[in-house]
């Protein structure tokens, strides 16, 4: 029980932390102080909405499908070597950065939270982390698993949203320096490589 929440927040979590458009746009909020509770909870609602859909939706209906539930957890291992290879390659070059500087956010609280959800529902990265990834990664799971590893997930989810919002103007001078991106690539690198390893086991032991 405790594992497979702790799994949904440590899966879920990683694919959260590296900083998307969302995530930029979440601190430029934070920084300038402009609605940033508002866009926070709109990245949550689109989170709830979406590895519910994943997980209990789209990875519901592949349980009961042995090929297609196999096929895509496949698919989850093959993207988790790669997210972690691509890391692992961040890390070694220090290529990671973030950049806050690129667009204006609106002054307006309506605009600011339509440019939430367009960056939100319209990104196809946060369409392949929650639905395709997180359906791949529980597709081995019972459904009373399936349930603790969302909880787990939008746990980490919140956390890192709302924790953005609060940490806003700490975080920034954080992340400015390669070193921290450095750790943090390897880190996921670590993380996502494990986990890929975990899911390949039981597939290698029916095939092999």
């Amino acid at each position: 029980m405790i594992n497979t929440l702790l799994t949904g927040a440590v899966v879920s979590g990683s694919l959260i932390v590296a900083i998307g458009s969302q995530n930029a746009f979440l601190l430029k909020c934070g920084l300038k102080k402009q609605y940033a509770l508002s866009v926070a909870t709109i990245c949550f609602l689109g989170d709830i909405l979406l590895i519910s859909t994943g997980v209990l939706g789209i990875g519901t209906l592949l349980y009961k499908a042995p090929l297609w539930k196999d096929l895509l957890t496949l698919g989850g291992v093959v993207f988790l070597f790669w997210y972690g290879y691509q890391s692992a390659k961040s890390a070694w070059k220090g290529s990671s950065h973030l950049e806050l500087e690129n667009s204006d956010i609106a002054q307006s609280w309506l605009k600011v939270v339509l440019m939430a959800m367009a960056i939100t529902f319209l990104n196809p990265h946060v369409y392949l982390d929650t639905v395709v990834i997180l359906g791949g990664v529980t597709a081995q799971m019972e459904p009373d698993e399936k349930l603790l590893f969302v909880i787990g997930a939008l746990i980490a989810s919140g956390g890192w949203f709302y924790g953005l919002v609060y940490l806003a103007n700490k975080l920034i001078p954080l992340f400015s320096k390669p070193r921290t991106w450095r750790i943090l690539d390897s880190a996921i690198s670590c993380i996502m490589c494990g986990i890929a390893l975990k899911l390949a086991a039981p597939l290698l032991s029916q095939y092999i």
